[in-house]
């Protein structure tokens, strides 16, 4: 362990940590209680269409085209390259749609437009895939408790879980409130930022659990700052190095997946915030001890203390 390294008190914060907190996750509830999330084509149902240009095209034209010719609601992206257009639609499968939307389309336009794909999404298939992707979500969370439980301790496991449970409400209540479209892409970006939430967590704790261990006569408002100041360049590191590919996939990437850069966007600022401030805040409310992480008592005919018997 590294003693030089100077330590800053950043459990000195931790009730107003505590109040951030709680008022993010009351925001996000509300939002997601009240709005929903604007769930996409993935898992309400709808049609698909995806038509090739020539040459590139603005996608605020082709949007003002097709809203022109009844279709307001219609969702366009690039697809691959900018002369590759994407077109979700929310109506009732019709065989015709395809020919519809090019036609409205080639209307007015001097460049050739081919029709690629029609597909329609049951709105049966999207409701499965919605209970689907929820099921997962809480299942990486009981298996996230179950292997922190074992490798760990209780408490640790619990506090762990807090804080992913916490940086996924407030993914969600993001998307809820700016209402941007949530689909599988975002969704797995979501189980991304679980995975790289407790990866972050692990990180500290093992720290924690080390300190605990050699820090004999420090309180745990001690040991907690100690660990976190000692894991803070490599979280600091970790985090920007990732913020900026993101950065670049956010800005540079399309909007094919604008919103998964987005979801993960806040999920590493979140996750960040709450590797310091949830899961060690957590361990605290918990009141975490040594004792907490002491092996147990070796039992009768084990090497060490020879055990008398009763008379």
């Amino acid at each position: 362990m590294t003693t030089a390294k100077k330590i800053y008190n950043f459990m000195g914060i931790r009730k107003l940590a505590l109040a951030f907190s709680a008022v993010l996750l009351l925001v996000s509830i509300a939002s997601l209680a009240v709005n929903g999330l604007k769930f996409g084509l993935d898992f309400t149902g709808g049609s698909l269409v995806e038509v090739g240009y020539e040459q590139a095209v603005s996608l605020e034209d082709v949007r003002q085209k097709l809203s022109a010719e009844g279709f307001p609601d219609a969702v366009v992206q690039t697809f691959g390259s900018s002369r590759d257009i994407l077109i979700r639609l929310q109506v009732d499968h019709d065989p015709q749609l395809g020919d519809k939307v090019l036609e409205a389309l080639r209307a007015g336009s001097d460049q050739t437009v081919e029709l690629r794909r029609n597909e329609f999404v049951g709105s049966q298939v999207g409701e499965e895939l919605r209970e689907q992707g929820g099921l997962g979500m809480l299942l990486a969370l009981f298996m996230i408790m179950v292997y922190l439980a074992f490798r760990f301790q209780l408490k640790f496991s619990l506090g762990a879980v807090v804080a992913l449970v916490h940086d996924v409400v407030i993914v969600l209540g993001v998307f809820s409130l700016l209402q941007i479209e949530f689909d599988l892409t975002v969704l797995a970006a979501v189980l991304a930022v679980i995975g790289y939430s407790l990866n972050d967590t692990i990180v500290v704790y093992d720290r924690i659990r080390e300190n605990f261990r050699i820090m004999r006569k420090e309180d745990n408002i001690e040991v907690m700052n100690a660990s976190l100041s000692q894991t803070l360049s490599r979280t600091l590191m970790t985090s920007l190095t990732t913020l900026l590919v993101l950065v670049a996939l956010f800005y540079f990437g399309g909007e094919m997946i604008h919103s998964f850069a987005l979801a993960l966007l806040v999920g590493v600022l979140v996750g960040t915030y709450s590797s310091i401030y949830v899961a060690a805040n957590a361990l605290i409310l918990m009141q975490v001890s040594r004792e907490d992480l002491m092996p147990p008592e070796k039992k009768e005919g084990e090497e060490g203390e020879e055990v008398e018997e009763l008379p």
